[in-house]
């Protein structure tokens, strides 16, 4: 949930590891800093706040350097202070940084105590800059010390190390954090996000679990978990810098709301070309998804409500049972496996902790069939799959996830009307009538957007509230799910969805005039269920905000909005439902000005526990 930037070149990298952190800014954060070999001494900058803050302090002191590492923290162990900020030092001579977290800190602090060693930090991390340091004095290599250090340690981890006598080395490691390394001329780089390194360069190698990397200006060495030297694949990144700039936009949250047309014709264009064909998730599909029996989607947040909105598709479309678990639960359960079925995990980042997690368990307890849906080409999670499908949706910078979702339910449709095509229950009329609800989706979407100034005016209403309810139906419920959170994390007004169904079974004693009601109110068999739902919501004195379908024959009367979203467009009007409540949380965001890109408390990649 932190960012890691290191650098060695030729050059001054201050400058490089502050627009390395900028760009990492996205991934939320609380406090900066960096470490420099500036010749005859590690000079460390660190602030709490943000990272132009750090940078000003940077300036002010005239920091250079030929080496360096940077990192933005997000607290875990200890409190938000400057003591607890990255890099940590230990005896002037090493410094590091690290994401990820270290279980058995505890023990090793004691240990290191009875060595001689003092703490200034309330961190985890700081125990691993005593041990590299502890095993340096011993006359090993950095690189030796590093390989001893985190043998040493439980958990999660990635790190970067430099040494006051080892101007010409940087050092890394990797356990279960994500970090690469940049391949740049004459000068390489480390990066727990590729966005950090992609001014200086976009050739990158994605560290294995439990690799170990020795960077010089001129060369980088890889050893594997094994410690036998390595050769990592080279990958040259296509994420783009103007993907990483606003343009006219105010926040990131915004321009990804408007990007979602295009990020869905990128994600659908492969199922047009092809049709619904097992190709679509890799090389081995066409022979295993034959094989399937049923699904179990492994998900968190916001990717845990695509999964419940791919429930009702694929039982519907496909005919085989599926169920959909909080993968940080099912880690921690005595789940039982059934080989015959496929396990779906959904992560934007493909590094989400408690979902490799889970992946993990389940391919222990039995599991063979693996399928990653991923925003992240080379992620982890997709590298531990036998099977994958990329959402196209391009870098997404807010932390309240908006394009990565709806095109998530893009990749989880496809899989749902390919496994009903396999089993016989998707003819090629039905699968020519997807296409083109695909085909008109983008366009649908549009029209959506469309609405934000009638959004945008319902904002002001909600700006003075403290609760909300979210209202759906069938396979619109996921969708208030999803709305709900999007406007607690980033208004910060307590917001809970349910089935509108179970309103009588005990959260109508909630409703009152106080209390707004968001119902998603698409023109489908259920309608006529959810008018009588919203009835009872008015008998009780609660405000209603309808999004309808432009067909759905709803009127406006007092303490009843509505907004009519274009007309019903069938099996995928839970992605076009979406893109409302999206506006709205940002609108009501807005009116209460909170960071709508940085949430309080939030991170963009949770990989961490």
């Amino acid at each position: 949930m932190c960012g890691i930037v290191g650098a060695i070149a030729a050059r001054n990298v201050v400058p490089i590891l502050v627009d390395g952190l900028k760009r990492l800014e996205y991934r939320g954060y609380d406090s900066a800093g960096i470490a420099v070999h500036t010749g005859n001494a590690i000079s460390r900058v660190r602030r709490v706040g943000r990272v132009a803050e750090m940078e000003a302090a940077a300036a002010a002191e005239n920091l250079q350097g030929t080496l360096g590492i940077g990192h933005t923290r997000w607290a875990t162990h200890g409190g938000v202070t400057e003591h607890n900020a990255h890099p940590h030092i230990s005896f002037d001579k090493i410094a590091v940084v690290h994401n990820g977290i270290i279980e058995n800190h505890e023990a090793q602090r004691q240990q290191l105590k009875a060595l001689g060693y003092e703490f200034t930090s309330q961190t985890d991390t700081e125990v691993i800059a005593h041990l590299v340091h502890h095993y340096y004095q011993g006359g090993v290599s950095l690189f030796d010390a590093v390989k001893q250090a985190t043998r040493q340690l439980s958990g999660a981890y990635a790190i970067g190390v430099i040494a006051l006598d080892r101007p010409d080395e940087l050092v890394c490691a990797r356990m279960g954090c994500p970090l690469l390394v940049g391949l740049g001329e004459g000068e390489h780089f480390i990066a727990s996000d590729v966005s950090a390194i992609l001014s200086a360069t976009r050739r990158v190698i994605f560290l294995e679990e439990g690799d170990i990397g020795l960077l010089t200006r001129d060369s980088v060495v890889l050893h594997d978990k094994n410690d036998q030297v390595i050769e990592r694949a080279v990958h040259v990144s296509d994420v783009s810098l103007a993907s990483l700039e606003l343009g006219p936009y105010s926040h990131f949250m915004q321009k990804e709301i408007h990007e979602q047309p295009k990020a869905l014709s990128d994600t659908i264009e492969a199922v047009l070309e092809n049709g619904f064909a097992a190709g679509l998730f890799g090389a081995r599909a066409a022979e295993l998804l034959p094989q399937v029996e049923g699904v179990k989607i492994l998900a968190c947040g916001t990717s845990f409500y695509a999964g419940l909105t791919a429930k009702y598709w694929i039982e519907s479309i496909a005919g085989i049972s599926c169920d959909v678990e909080i993968a940080s639960e099912y880690r921690y359960r005595d789940a039982f496996a059934n080989p015959r079925h496929l396990v779906v995990t959904i992560s934007q980042s493909g590094e989400t902790l408690d979902t490799m997690e889970a992946l993990k368990y389940a391919k222990e307890l039995g599991h063979n069939m693996a399928l990653s849906i991923c925003n992240v080409r080379e992620s982890a999670i997709p590298r531990a799959s036998e099977l994958v499908f990329y959402t196209r949706a391009g870098a997404e910078i807010g932390v309240a996830s908006t394009k990565a979702f709806t095109t998530q339910l893009v990749g989880l449709f496809a899989l749902a009307v390919t496994l009903g095509k396999l089993r016989g229950r998707v003819d090629a009329q039905a699968e020519h009538g997807y296409q083109e609800a695909l085909r008109q989706l983008p366009g649908s979407v549009q029209h959506a957007l469309n609405l934000e100034p009638q959004i945008k005016a319902w904002s002001d209403k909600f700006a003075a509230k403290q609760n909300a309810l979210f209202l759906g139906r069938g396979l619109h419920y996921p969708i208030a799910l999803e709305g709900a959170l999007k406007l607690k994390e980033i208004s910060y007004i307590h917001a809970e969805a349910y089935p509108a169904g179970e309103l009588k079974h005990g959260p109508l004693a909630l409703v009152d005039e106080s209390m707004p009601v968001v119902v998603i109110a698409p023109n489908d068999a259920l309608l006529e269920k959810v008018k009588s739902n919203m009835q009872e919501v008015r008998a009780r004195g609660g405000e209603l905000f309808v999004f309808a379908d432009l067909d759905s024959h709803f009127s406006e009367s007092d303490g009843v909005h509505v907004i009519r979203t274009p007309r019903h467009v069938g099996v995928l009007s839970a992605i076009v439902h979406t893109i409302p409540v999206q506006l709205l949380a940002y609108h009501v965001a807005l009116a209460r000005g909170t960071d709508v890109d940085k949430p309080r408390n939030l991170a963009k990649s949770v990989t961490v526990e």
